[in-house]
């Protein structure tokens, strides 16, 4: 089969389209032939070595962790799935990715796909689905009649967050560039703010937010300026990087990564069969073109989210 590998740490140059050999099902996993995968700007962090003191791999890797595909072979023990279904899932950083024909995948990683939409289209949901849901309901609490503020409501996470804190009766609040000021609206968004005309802060003067969700790279002033827009005992959460240890007023300041969870997932598919929760993609392009896609996410020319397909 063909996928693309790494084979050191290094820029987009290191991904290489190749021949390699197929998976195999071993015990707990399944071989998921992939209609689709997506990049996400943790993969070109992986790629380039910046996490590898915390997330170690073993070379040649495959990249990505976001797959939706058709089950081609079970392995033993596994229970539930059968030849044929077809599946979305958020693979483990550490082993081989869904960037190629087919992947071995844990089966407890796994949900049944969204049977609207495109087959494909389904994998611009796991990693940036979950994202949203554990920043707003693991760590932030959001709970109806709450203020929320989502810094970079314009991004993947970001429309699933403002989603679903509006289907969870908070008010929201977001920040995102003119081109996606009508989507993050339809998304369910009380109030946008064009953050590259008005500084957010001087946008919402004299308001604090029960929840802020940074969704952008902040530097340290830029991050003590959202924590100053956090209500006493509120939290700000973000996926970017850390804030200051004390920040005061009973103000929790967090810095998430995200987990793979099937059941979490699972509850994010029902939502968009119900036609609660929708899939944005922005493009979509052949696998061969993951390379020249890191090279454009780092000069930030990605258009949105991006799904490949092998």
């Amino acid at each position: 089969m063909k996928a693309v590998r790494y084979h050191s740490y290094g820029g987009s140059d290191v991904l290489v389209y190749e021949e390699v050999d197929r998976p195999v099902a071993s015990a707990g996993r399944v071989v998921v032939r992939v209609a689709g995968t997506s990049f996400n700007p943790v993969d070109a962090v992986l790629r380039a070595g910046v996490l590898k003191e915390f997330i170690p791999i073993a070379f040649p890797q495959i990249p990505n962790g976001d797959v939706a595909g058709v089950i081609t072979e079970v392995g033993a023990g596994v229970t539930g799935w059968s030849v044929g279904d077809a599946v979305v899932g958020s693979l483990p950083a550490t082993e081989p990715g869904a960037a190629a024909d087919y992947v071995a995948a844990p089966a407890e990683a796994l949900a049944a796909a969204p049977r609207t939409g495109e087959l494909a289209d389904a994998a611009a949901l796991p990693v940036v689905g979950l994202t949203a849901w554990q920043m707003l309901f693991e760590h932030a609490g959001v709970k109806a009649g709450q203020r929320i503020l989502i810094n970079g409501a314009g991004g993947a996470v970001g429309g699933y967050a403002v989603q679903l804190a509006a289907q969870a009766g908070a008010t929201v609040t977001a920040t995102a560039s003119a081109r996606s000021h009508d989507r993050v609206r339809s998304y369910g968004a009380d109030r946008i703010i064009d953050y590259t005309v008005t500084p957010v802060s001087e946008a919402v003067a004299g308001l604090r937010f029960d929840a802020v969700l940074n969704l952008v790279s902040t530097n340290e002033e830029e991050t003590g300026r959202l924590v100053d827009l956090v209500a006493d005992g509120g939290v700000l959460v973000s996926i970017t990087g850390p804030g200051p240890e004390d920040a005061g007023r009973g103000v929790r300041v967090l810095w998430i990564f995200v987990r793979s969870d099937a059941d979490q997932l699972a509850e994010l598919v029902v939502r968009v069969d119900a036609g609660d929760l929708r899939i944005h993609v922005a493009e979509r392009l052949p696998l061969t073109d993951l390379a020249s896609v890191h090279e454009r996410a780092a000069e930030g020319k990605l258009a949105g989210k991006t799904v490949l397909i092998p």
